[in-house]
């Protein structure tokens, strides 16, 4: 790797792709012939796939197909359309949930590097890449790397994704890995549990997007009927949330703790929780950009020796 190579930085969600700068659907199906429109759609090996659209069914394990794969040239051909580039060296910086890490990382590392170069389209513009390294991080560390530096003794992260919780205990500024757990309480979840509740109450469900609309700006165009049940099952996911940390035996009114992760908007919204000890990084995008800290400290690293 040298100076030219690309860093960048992806966060494979069940909910959404997420780089430095993009947010999409974690949505790709085939097109069965040329599409009229080319927004969002991929082209590889003579095949056409529409990004974006609805999310992709939750499975025990994001390799057993090429739908990850193909989100990932997807999430790349959008980076470096902003810098301008049609063909770069790549270095992938991913991550994985804590817990999983040790056990998925080799696995997840020869799925993304199938191909060493890749030729592809992305809204009819041609990218080739070459894959120079692909390193994989622990999520929830990634999303606050940058500031661990200024925290206190001990912090307690926890990073609510799309299908994992990750409970991260930081000691003196480092990562108490031993007691580290991923639980698989997600936001889908949440989404799950509504409308199991609007299936048996109503006899209906709510609309994915809908339910999501609520969680960041709340339920104002819903009827009354379908927001109570929201706004009802939203509570009481934040309780889960609090009551399992509890059960881990941590202080909720003494305990420094971060909530990061898609999931930070809802427990700061609908959990109730805003004593000084309680912070929240909204940002969804928060462990992406962990990845490409953490990514570019490594190639810095890596320039500086070989020159």
């Amino acid at each position: 790797m040298d100076k030219n190579t690309v860093v960048i930085a992806i966060d494979h969600g069940w909910s959404n792709m997420k780089t430095v700068h993009e947010t999409f659907t974690s949505g790709i199906r085939e097109i069965t012939t040329e599409p009229a429109l080319f927004e969002n759609v991929l082209e590889k090996d003579g095949k056409y796939y529409k990004v974006g659209s609805e999310r992709l069914k939750v499975k025990d394990s994001k390799v057993e197909d090429e739908n990850y794969y193909l989100l990932s040239l997807a999430a790349t051909a959008k980076e470096l359309d902003r810098l301008g580039k049609r063909t770069a060296n790549v270095y992938w910086a991913v991550g994985l949930p804590l817990t999983r890490f040790g056990k998925e990382k080799e696995a997840f590392i020869k799925y993304l590097n199938q191909n060493r170069e890749v030729t592809f389209k992305y809204e009819k513009k041609q990218y080739h890449i070459t894959i120079e390294r692909i390193s994989v991080y622990p999520q929830c560390f990634a999303a606050v790397a940058s500031q661990i530096s200024e925290f206190p003794a001990k912090v307690l992260v926890v990073d609510i994704g799309s299908w994992t919780v990750d409970l991260m205990p930081i000691i003196n500024q480092s990562p108490d890995e031993s007691v580290c757990v991923t639980k698989n309480s997600g936001i889908i979840t949440c989404i799950q549990q509504i409308n199991k509740e609007c299936v048996r109450k109503l006899n209906s469900e709510v609309d994915e997007y809908d339910i999501q609309q609520v969680m960041l700006n709340g339920a104002d165009n819903l009827p009354d009927q379908y927001k109570d049940i929201i706004l009802e099952e939203l509570h009481k996911y934040c309780e889960t949330i609090t009551n399992y940390i509890r059960e881990l035996g941590y202080n909720m009114d003494l305990t420094p703790i971060i909530f990061v992760g898609g999931g930070a908007t809802v427990m700061k919204r609908f959990g109730q929780m805003q004593q000084r000890n309680v912070r929240y990084i909204e940002d969804i995008r928060a462990n992406a950009k962990g990845f490409d800290y953490l990514g570019k400290i490594y190639l810095e690293r890596t320039i500086r020796r070989v020159g």
